[in-house]
């Protein structure tokens, strides 16, 4: 830590979209200035409330008109590390079968979990840190990374292993999710209640005490797991002190919102199928809808989640890239937000939120990330952008400038 009292960096004639309250769109500041020290920012607003001279205040000044500051992206839904691919079923679904038909015919999760076992922790993360470069160039700054793929114990771990591997490596900050209930392996056919009894009571103990899970996840569907079964994987979480999150109602509705929100859970995720008594039960939980719109592109879903729903109980909402080899190989946040715009109608403000401030309250970060304000960590994304809106309007293209990682300004090696 340095001595010197003056902040590290202050960046000069720059718009400030710090999504605070402030009575602006987008918690807007232009003609705006914001400066960090060790790794948290100093001072976020108007240029004319600096406190003196720029250089006096600072040892680094640098000065961009014309660019806009937001807090660093937070994909809050990944399942960024696994082995292979499965662009085959692309082409499956392109000729008419449903995600249902191929996970049934071995295909779907299960081919996945097949790659990833046969991956040793060093080909994983060969294999994984590409994607999470692709995410970090496009402005984020915070993943949260799923097991999943592994469903026996030397795998999960090899996978969560990686997820830690990966924020090391890079520097971004990475959240981990344990995914043991995330299909039924294949060993496990007709021995459910075992496959159930070995996550809960093996699994996710074994795991947690070597400090690899931040949160616990499940997939409670037809083609996943029970309301019943995900309750005693929750009923062990919160025994291990670790909060829950679900993947619900994308198929169909198994009440796994009012599931996961009878447990303060952080999010819900996918949501298609959700009813008013699920969005109700999230609004008064404060559990976050976590919207997935790779996933409803990817599979040409018609049925939304239910937006206004969520807009008039006050539910706050999320959007992430649900990024996987299978339902939404999706290597842009920016572009989910975009997604999230054209196929669930939110604004460009309540994406951008999605993916930041509301993004952090999904991985209970709220407190450290995702506004611009002082004492928050100085995670930031500098866009090339005469207009907010302009991130969600581009298709592609790259529009970031340069981003910082907890005051350091990232470098991405090919």
């Amino acid at each position: 830590m340095s001595t010197d009292p003056r902040w590290d960096h202050l960046l000069l004639d720059v718009g400030l979209a710090t999504l605070l309250d402030n009575g602006k769109p987008y918690g807007a500041v232009e003609h705006g200035a914001i400066g960090w020290r060790d790794g948290r920012i100093a001072f976020a607003g108007p240029m004319a409330e600096l406190a003196g001279e720029p250089h006096a205040l600072a040892r680094h000044v640098e000065s961009l008109p014309g660019a806009w500051v937001t807090p660093g992206l937070i994909d809050c839904h990944t399942h960024l590390v696994f082995g292979g691919e499965r662009a085959q079923e692309f082409e499956q679904r392109l000729e008419g079968a449903s995600y249902e038909e191929i996970a049934r015919a071995g295909g779907g999760i299960v081919s996945s979990v097949r790659a990833t076992r046969a991956a040793s922790e060093d080909e994983l993360l060969r294999q994984s840190l590409p994607r999470a470069k692709a995410l970090l160039a496009d402005g984020v700054t915070t993943l949260e990374i799923k097991s999943g793929y592994g469903l026996e114990p030397d795998t999960e771990r090899r996978m969560l292993r990686v997820a830690r591997r990966i924020g090391e490596e890079l520097g971004v900050a990475v959240r981990t999710s344990f995914l043991g209930l995330h299909a039924l392996p294949p060993e496990y056919a007709g021995r459910r209640d075992e496959y159930v009894a070995l996550v809960c009571d093996i699994m996710l103990p074994s795991l947690a005490e070597e400090e690899l899970v931040d949160a616990v996840d499940a997939f409670c569907e037809g083609i996943g797991f029970t309301a019943e079964e995900t309750r005693r994987l929750f009923d062990k979480a919160t025994s291990l002190g670790l909060p829950v999150k679900l993947h619900a109602e994308q198929l169909s509705d198994l009440g796994g919102t009012a599931l996961v929100a009878g447990y303060g859970g952080l999010s819900a995720d996918h949501l298609e199928w959700t009813s008013d008594e699920g969005v109700r039960a999230m609004a008064e939980a404060g559990t976050v809808a976590v919207l997935l719109p790779g996933a409803y592109y990817a599979l040409r879903d018609t049925r939304p989640p239910p937006i206004e729903a969520f807009r008039r109980h006050g539910v706050d909402m999320a959007v992430a890239t649900d990024l996987n080899p299978g339902t939404s190989p999706l290597l842009s946040l920016r572009m989910a937000m975009g997604m999230a715009c054209t196929l669930f109608r939110l604004t460009p403000e309540e994406a951008l939120r999605g993916a930041t401030v509301n993004a952090a309250r999904a991985l209970g970060l709220e407190d450290d990330r995702g506004t611009l304000a002082a004492g928050k960590r100085a995670d930031l994304a500098v866009w090339n952008l005469r207009h907010l809106p302009e991130l969600c309007y581009w298709i592609g293209g790259n529009l970031l400038r340069e981003s910082w990682l907890g005051g350091e300004r990232v470098v991405l090696s090919a």
